[in-house]
């Protein structure tokens, strides 16, 4: 199933421009800008409602009233804040296959700059103190050979001018891709996948924390990543996600 999923995905990736960014990445008309003010406008200007919390879409709500979804009411997750560039949907899920899967880690600044946008319009949030990025386990990093959130946390530091630190978590163990789990079996999958290095204790404690990913979907590996951070003394947890699926 997972070389089925990997195939698909590069398929999609085979129909993107390559050229970055002398035309568009979502539309490919030629443009200076890696995303016209079309597509940019279209897909990342527009504001909408969302959880607080886990950034989900709340319906018939007007853009920036604060609120929180009935889950994160009744569950509430061990992470404060959840900032997202998009919803991950069509065409946005080809740039996040192209990145995480093709090897454009050219789309990485880009994701930044869009996040990093997305934050400025989210005032009323508080800037984290330190970034830090979600670990790959080493299987898969050795097969990917990058960490893509990481690569979206480089720049996303340099623009915010808040310094990334990459040793924060290490993850303890290779876990199942959750996108290929079903939702009941995601929790057990990333449980206690987490730990925080003895040297980096210190570095943690009282401090407010931003985590860096590509797509959030139940939130579970983030969550358990907040909760790592917050055993070992972190104050708060805001990630910082480029796309949001839309069910959860």
């Amino acid at each position: 199933m997972l070389f089925s999923l990997r195939h698909w995905s590069r398929r999609l990736i085979a129909r993107l421009p390559s050229a970055i960014p002398s035309s568009c990445a979502i539309c490919g008309i030629h443009d200076n800008s890696a995303i016209c003010s079309r597509c940019r406008t279209q897909f990342f200007s527009q504001p909408k409602h969302r959880c607080r919390q886990c950034a989900i879409p709340l319906p018939n709500k007007p853009a920036g009233t604060a609120a929180k979804c009935g889950e994160c009411l009744s569950r509430p997750p061990s992470f404060d804040a959840t900032i997202v560039a998009s919803d991950y949907a069509p065409p946005i899920d080809r740039l996040v296959l192209a990145l995480k899967f093709g090897n454009q880690l050219a789309l990485a600044p880009l994701f930044a700059r869009i996040l990093r946008d997305a934050l400025l319009d989210e005032r009323q949030l508080p800037l984290p103190m330190l970034l830090t990025a979600v670990p790959l386990g080493t299987r898969r990093l050795a097969e990917r050979g990058f960490n893509q959130a990481l690569e979206i946390g480089r720049p996303l530091s340099r623009a915010l001018g808040i310094a990334l630190d990459p040793h924060l978590v290490a993850r303890l163990r290779d876990t199942q891709a959750q996108t290929l789990l079903h939702p009941d079996e995601r929790h057990q999958n990333i449980r206690h996948a987490f730990v925080v290095p003895d040297g980096a204790v210190a570095r943690i404690h009282g401090m407010h924390i931003g985590v860096v990913d590509d797509v959030i979907t139940t939130g579970e590996t983030l969550n358990e990543l907040a909760a790592t951070l917050k055993r070992f003394g972190a104050e708060r947890v805001t990630n910082f996600v480029f796309a949001r699926t839309l069910q959860k």
